[in-house]
């Protein structure tokens, strides 16, 4: 991707996430997120849309101007839709918690009963960057499971998961 294309959908999300009300801290996490984002989409270079994956990043947390909680994943794709954002980054929106959350976990923590896993490798992407970036530095895969572990139980499906996700999109 080009500099001015990078610079131009940088600037544009920077705008939208401010628009909404999201704090200087959730968009710098969003600006580190997209970096990372971008750095492994080049790894698979033949294979992936990297504006989809940089603009997915820079908006993943746009949730965060309404929620704190799990959920931001999904309000951030509500609003997303309400903006009228391309349903692809609606997707990764929704779809970047953790290493993704079942059905089944969904109804769990009071989400509707949806599937938001991760499916193409630009939700999987983005999904991952945001893992291994905490607060707006990055992070070992080894320290996101142990903060996964804190926060779920040591038994949780979604470490498996994170490293199920890790070994696919790094290698």
């Amino acid at each position: 991707m080009e500099e001015e294309v990078k610079s131009g959908i940088l600037n544009e999300c920077i705008r939208l996430l401010r628009e909404v009300g999201c704090d200087e801290a959730v968009i710098r996490h969003c600006i580190a997120v997209a970096e990372l984002a971008l750095e492994i989409a080049r790894r698979h270079h033949d294979s992936v849309d990297e504006k989809l994956v940089f603009r997915g990043a820079l908006l993943h947390d746009i949730g965060r101007s309404r929620s704190y909680g799990v959920d931001h994943g999904f309000v951030g794709g509500e609003l997303a839709r309400e903006l009228r954002l391309d349903e692809n980054v609606v997707r990764i929106i929704q779809r970047h918690v953790g290493a993704g959350i079942t059905a089944e976990e969904a109804k769990e923590v009071g989400l509707p009963f949806i599937d938001l896993m991760p499916e193409t490798l630009e939700e999987k992407i983005v999904a991952h960057a945001d893992n291994l970036i905490d607060g707006s530095r990055r992070t070992s895969i080894e320290d996101a499971i142990v903060n996964l572990k804190d926060k779920l139980g040591e038994s949780h499906p979604s470490i498996k998961r994170m490293r199920a996700l890790h070994k696919e999109v790094i290698g």
